[in-house]
């Protein structure tokens, strides 16, 4: 008689399983790496999980709120200059780890699909676009405290932002070493319009 399966630790599954998503994409990472690389079948895979997709969309919330919760966690500061300052930082800090993939998970792990997968590279655009409206609605509540000019676009200064921080994340995975980014970041910076009098 068999014995029972052994038991595995989700989490830890679904950290092992973002790290690949992370390091090789929704496309390049394999039902057999993930099955190497978690050390479970790929039965009980989909027995824990649902699918690669639903694997995969359970690895970017936990990506979320903890590796790429940085902007969430900056943006919550009262003072919008030192708020973007510490996303921008954040981003180059996270990006650059040598002991983790380089860039963004939501930014590079579906940048190009198959006709197939294009329900995960649209899911994550939509991941993308709400950072944008978080940037964008962070800089008008700055802008209505009196933190920025009356006149301040915060419309498109918020997508040159989520622009400028989504590409820290293609100039790292291509990288690009920290210093030159944070030499970026600080001319990004200085484009947000000093506090009125």
């Amino acid at each position: 008689m068999a014995g029972r399966p052994r038991e595995f630790d989700k989490q830890q599954a679904l950290r092992k399983a973002m790290r690949l998503f992370w390091e090789h994409g929704y496309e390049g990472t394999s039902m057999s790496a993930l099955v190497s690389t978690l050390g479970i079948a790929s039965a009980r895979i989909y027995a824990a999980f649902g699918s690669k997709q639903q694997l995969f969309e359970e690895a970017v919330a936990l990506y979320e709120s903890a590796e790429g919760g940085f902007a969430d966690r900056a943006l919550a500061l009262p003072d919008i200059h030192q708020a973007l300052a510490l996303m921008l930082e954040a981003a180059i800090s996270t990006y650059t780890r040598v002991d983790e993939p380089r860039g963004c998970l939501v930014v590079s792990a579906a940048s190009g699909v198959a006709p197939d997968n294009l329900g995960v590279q649209q899911w994550l655009a939509g991941h993308r676009r709400q950072r944008t409206e978080s940037i964008i609605s962070r800089l008008r509540e700055a802008r209505d405290q009196g933190q920025l000019p009356a006149e301040t676009q915060v419309e498109a200064l918020g997508h040159f932002y989520a622009t400028f921080l989504h590409g820290i994340s293609v100039q790292a995975r291509d990288g690009v070493p920290g210093e030159d980014l944070r030499g970026a970041s600080r001319q990004a910076l200085a484009l947000l319009p000093n506090r009125q009098p």
